[in-house]
């Protein structure tokens, strides 16, 4: 399923698809766009089947503590875009992916390369601190 994310330059409104190959980029400026998916069960492993490094974020709506995390997740992507995809679980939802990653509690954040788990931080983080997380992931898989 597309996405509808506005370009952090020009805002101009983009269907982000949930799969690709490469980088979503805006059609009027060509800016990177934040690259922020929701998958499930039934299309996750094609959400994470990418080149670039994946944040997922599994999540609960009535989560106060993944409310919290969400703005920090949504400015990883923005600031990291054309680096890290962002792909979103509800854990109610998707029963399957929380047994696969043997979440206990959320909100749990994972960073994945190449489909293989590479970090995991569980509980409330504040922005600056997931943002730097995340960038230490996407440095260390560019060297």
């Amino acid at each position: 399923m597309n996405q509808i994310v506005a370009c952090p330059s020009c805002g101009t409104k983009n269907r982000v698809p949930a799969t690709a190959a490469g980088f979503p980029r805006c059609a009027a400026c060509h800016a990177n766009l934040p690259w922020i998916v929701h998958a499930g069960d039934g299309d996750f492993d094609a959400a994470i089947h990418t080149t670039a490094t994946v944040l997922v974020d599994l999540w609960a709506p009535w989560c106060g503590p993944c409310r919290m995390v969400a703005p920090g997740v949504e400015r990883a992507a923005n600031e990291l875009a054309g680096r890290l995809k962002t792909v979103k679980v509800n854990v109610d939802e998707a029963p399957g992916i929380s047994a696969r990653f043997g979440v206990q509690s959320i909100p749990t954040l994972l960073l994945l390369q190449h489909g293989k788990l590479v970090a995991r931080r569980v509980g409330a983080l504040s922005a600056d601190r997931l943002l730097d997380w995340a960038r230490q992931a996407v440095d260390a898989q560019r060297t």
